[in-house]
């Protein structure tokens, strides 16, 4: 489990932690671990070249130290002097260690970047807002330049310059790293997209910060985090006792998202599903499930009293959005059962948000950001842009969980918990019909009696780890992948699961 926290309880924190060390010994702590993975990062340290670009902050103080450990051990270190001020104490520790400090106007810069092996990004800090300005933009140009065209490899000091701490919001020039090496605990901004997607591989260093801390403002789970979550049925389990979920899904038009919904749910260990339907998509699910209980929709929009005993519902994927349908979702979210709801779900939500609004039993929404930006009235980019934000946003207009899917799936209630961020996505799911697959999966997890939230985060973990199996031939690791659909993820599930497990 990753447990990220807000900027502000993080400088809290660093206050009353140097409050109780020696002065400087934080940053000589973070400079430490710093180093040592820059180290390890190249062949050999002695002829190694590095740059370190400098800003007026602690981090610049951070980088520069670190480059006096790596000059000690033989680098040859040229830092960047990138702000209005430099950290002097830690500019001299590099000269004295053999570095050298420049200015972002030496006409050899641009040479000396594009053949360094490593560029230490110290401009901002944690608590930086907006674009790069110049002469930040075009030294963090400079370092992309040469990660691109030679291999140099990008080091962010605690936080990608550019990117927001708190929100993962890119709003303007900012820097892509390969490595970022972070003190003390996580930070949100490195979860979640764009941000997570500027970090590279992040590595949390140790800086005795842990005992300051407040509550985690978001969590990421881990497989052991997500294994401790799933059901495991015992010796007297019956198909019953596992879990029945009623699925609304499917139409005479859109007859493969019953089946995938359908597949998700039964893959993802619901002991039954109730189907509600339309015959062509019936007819879809009888071929490739059979073990679903079936109720065909007629013309009342009433099938949903009469399918049957479930746990909780799933409604949405490909069941419309006439006024049948709406009576459906009506039915379903009438009961007192948990609810997920999905696709033209969402549509009929967006039209009629009381259906939600006033519903007191637990409910999940899983929408993408052009659905949330209807349930919103909000611009899909502006989604994209703030992820957290706008689910939080969500789940307290609509008083429910709200799963935000995309390349960093956010998953946000309507109370002060922590936001939970999934780790495990992949661009191999986005292809038609892995939404049904996560909404079933999320279902059959509510129908097993966990929490919407536990349910949530667990699904996307498993939906992620499904896809990666799938693509990547059994090995979850990228490398050699190739494309899948979704019925991929369906058949990689039970892998998937048993590989959670085992971790």
């Amino acid at each position: 489990m990753r447990n990220a926290h807000a900027v502000a309880d993080i400088r809290a924190a660093e206050q009353a932690l140097m409050a109780r060390v020696p002065p400087g010994a934080l940053m000589q702590r973070a400079a430490a671990g710093l180093a040592a993975v820059c180290a390890g990062l190249v062949p050999r340290v002695y002829g190694s070249r590095v740059v370190v670009l400098a800003g007026s902050g602690d981090n610049g103080g951070d980088a520069l130290y670190a480059g006096a450990r790596l000059a000690q051990r033989g680098a040859r270190v040229v830092a960047v002097a990138a702000g209005t001020r430099v950290h002097e104490e830690g500019a001299a520790a590099l000269r004295a260690a053999g570095g050298r400090v420049t200015v972002p106007g030496d006409p050899g810069l641009p040479a000396t970047i594009d053949a360094a092996d490593l560029v230490l990004d110290g401009l901002l800090g944690i608590g930086g807002r907006g674009g790069l300005r110049e002469p930040q933009a075009a030294l963090a140009a400079l370092a992309e330049a040469a990660r691109t065209a030679t291999g140099t490899r990008v080091v962010a000091v605690d936080l990608p310059s550019g990117v927001d701490g708190d929100t993962g919001e890119v709003t303007g020039a900012a820097v892509r790293a390969d490595v970022t090496v972070t003190f003390g605990t996580w930070k949100a901004g490195l979860l979640i997209d764009p941000g997570a997607g500027r970090a590279g591989l992040a590595q949390l260093v140790d800086i005795g910060l842990a005992p300051c801390l407040p509550a985690p403002a978001a969590v990421a789970y881990g497989a052991r985090d997500v294994a401790a979550l799933l059901p495991v049925p015992g010796r007297e389990s019956d198909k019953y006792r596992r879990g029945v979920l009623g699925v609304v899904a499917g139409s005479d038009r859109f007859t493969g998202a019953a089946a995938l919904a359908v597949g998700g749910a039964l893959r993802g260990g619901a002991g039954l599903v109730r189907l509600v339907s339309a015959e062509a998509a019936v007819a879809v699910v009888r071929q490739h499930w059979p073990e679903a209980v079936i109720t065909v929709t007629g013309e009342t929009g009433e099938e949903i009293g009469a399918a049957g005993r479930v746990q909780a519902w799933l409604a949405g994927p490909g069941m419309g959005t006439d006024e049948r349908a709406h009576r459906r979702l009506a039915a379903v979210l009438a009961t007192d059962l948990p609810v997920l709801v999905d696709a033209d779900g969402l549509t009929l939500v967006a039209d009629s948000p009381a259906l939600v609004e006033q519903r007191r039993a637990p409910t999940l929404l899983t929408p993408h950001a052009g659905e949330l930006a209807r349930l919103m009235r909000a611009d899909p980019a502006e989604i994209t842009a703030r992820r957290a934000e706008h689910a939080r946003a969500a789940a307290r207009t609509f008083g429910c969980c709200v799963l935000l899917k995309g390349s960093t799936t956010v998953i946000a209630a309507a109370d002060d918990s922590p936001l939970l961020v999934n780790p495990t996505g992949t661009g191999w799911l986005a292809t038609g019909g892995t939404g049904d697959v996560l909404a079933g999966l999320a279902g059959a997890l509510l129908a097993q009696g966990l929490a919407v939230r536990g349910a949530a985060a667990a699904a996307a973990f498993l939906h992620g780890i499904s896809a990666r199996y799938a693509a990547g031939g059994g090995d979850p690791v990228p490398g050699g992948e190739a494309p899948i659909g979704a019925g991929d993820v369906i058949d990689a599930l039970p892998d998937a699961i048993r590989g959670v497990r085992e971790a």
